[in-house]
């Protein structure tokens, strides 16, 4: 199957009217009236972001999710998207279906569409990148730099599942494993759950923001730089899910399996800052676990002893 092929059977009955039924060179966007645009980019390489010879509908499908998690952190509403592919040449068009079919799935369960992009067959891994397209009502957009002194440092949902769902994936040995770790685990690895249920809460309340991609720590730090402030977080009151518990205590040092749930990434969960008190937004769980601080960024044990981690995240380089 050709490029031009490709794109008209799989790709053009994704497209929005913006895409021009991807027949042309470019998009014709018109942004709503009395709205800015949010635009953000990540870019999927196999073997780095998703197990070799995944190339189906489950990374499609991650992929416009954990797009869709930029933006929700952001305090923005879902538009569309623009899709870059290089194609391994061994990826034949049985491939090539599932992944249009995770690209479907992902458009029809939060409301957007593919805008246009660009393919092309390369003589190594799939790498895959996207660019989303959010609005916000202007001047709305919620940004890492407005955390405060004082405000309390909240975080959605659980944290470190992913990380176990990944080890899964990779077919390295969790122990203790149970069927309702096998589920959360994959789950929260293969589907996450980007939070746009609150992004009108956090336009609204969150004085800073960040969706947690390259670990808890490390995100934590991002807001800290850019805000110009500190912060000092408490382990002992991040949430984990029963089963990723079960497995941190069951671990020969518990506490360094913890610094490891939280500093391992693809959670996709918000982190953000606020002067309100909240323990959950449009149902979705909300966790306070620190505290903005003058300066300097601390992690304390359940017994008040500084944590010095080997490293706070994923690292790209």
């Amino acid at each position: 199957m050709g490029e031009f092929d490709f794109i008209q059977t799989y790709l053009a009955p994704l497209a929005g009217r913006e895409g021009l039924g991807l027949l042309d060179d470019a998009a014709l966007l018109s942004p709503p009236l009395g709205r800015d645009l949010v635009i953000t980019q990540d870019t999927m390489v196999e073997g780095v972001h998703f197990p070799s010879g995944q190339w189906g509908a489950g990374t499609a499908e991650k992929l416009l999710r954990v797009n869709l998690s930029d933006l929700a952190a952001k305090g923005a509403t879902p538009w569309g998207y623009f899709l870059s592919l290089s194609l391994p040449r061994a990826m034949d068009e049985r491939w090539l279906s599932g992944f249009a079919k995770g690209l479907e799935a992902g458009q029809q369960a939060f409301d957007w569409h593919v805008m246009g992009g660009d393919t092309t067959r390369i003589d190594g891994p799939l790498v895959i990148s996207l660019t989303a397209i959010g609005t916000v009502p202007s001047g709305k957009m919620v940004k890492r730099s407005g955390a405060s002194i004082g405000d309390i440092i909240y975080v959605t949902g659980t944290i470190g599942d992913a990380m176990l769902g990944l080890d899964l994936a990779m077919g390295r040995a969790v122990i203790p494993v149970s069927g309702q770790g096998l589920m959360v685990w994959e789950e929260a690895y293969q589907r996450p759950e980007p939070r746009l249920f609150i992004r009108k809460w956090l336009r609204d309340n969150a004085s800073a923001s960040i969706d947690v991609s390259d670990g808890l720590l490390a995100d934590a730090q991002h807001i800290a730089s850019a805000s110009n402030v500190g912060l000092t977080l408490n382990l002992s009151d991040i949430h984990f899910s029963a089963p990723t518990r079960e497995w941190a205590m069951a671990q020969d040092d518990p506490q360094a399996a913890m610094v490891r749930l939280i500093t391992a990434g693809d959670d996709y969960e918000i982190l953000f800052t606020s002067a309100a008190n909240v323990t959950s937004i449009n149902s979705v769980s909300v966790t306070a676990i620190g505290i903005v601080t003058a300066e300097g960024s601390k992690l304390l044990s359940p017994n008040g002893v500084d944590i010095t981690p080997a490293q706070t995240g994923y690292r790209h380089f």
